[in-house]
């Protein structure tokens, strides 16, 4: 914990340094959530709507942060705040432009295990 899931428009695969936002991300999350874990991400690219119409040209990307509860409203909106200008700064620097941007941090609920297989 925690979790990060980073979906993506599907054109922006190739443009979009993943791996580079995910390196200074790790870290931002560790320090500004408070955790000891480690941080587990999913980076998905996915076809984009516009309304209810295709649109291979409309760019978005969506990054969620599972946190065990109990971090005030307050920390989690800094992290959102912090999160969305990494990104932005990642995403001009790989020029990108006329990208939606979003961030959701949010509790994993009660009913959360984890287990790895060995």
């Amino acid at each position: 914990m925690p979790h990060l899931t980073i979906d993506h428009s599907s054109r922006l695969a190739g443009v979009f340094d993943t791996g580079a936002f995910v390196k200074e991300l790790h870290p931002l999350v560790v320090e500004e959530s408070g955790t000891a874990g480690v941080c587990k991400t999913l980076v998905r690219a996915a076809e984009t709507y516009v309304g209810d119409v295709f649109s291979g040209e409309a760019g978005f990307v969506h990054v969620e942060v599972g946190l065990m509860p109990g971090r005030p409203e307050e920390q989690r909106a800094r992290l959102s705040e912090r999160v969305l200008a990494l990104l932005d700064r990642h995403l001009r620097a790989d020029g990108v432009r006329e990208v939606a941007l979003s961030v959701e941090v949010r509790e994993l609920a009660g009913s959360y295990r984890l287990s790895s297989v060995r």
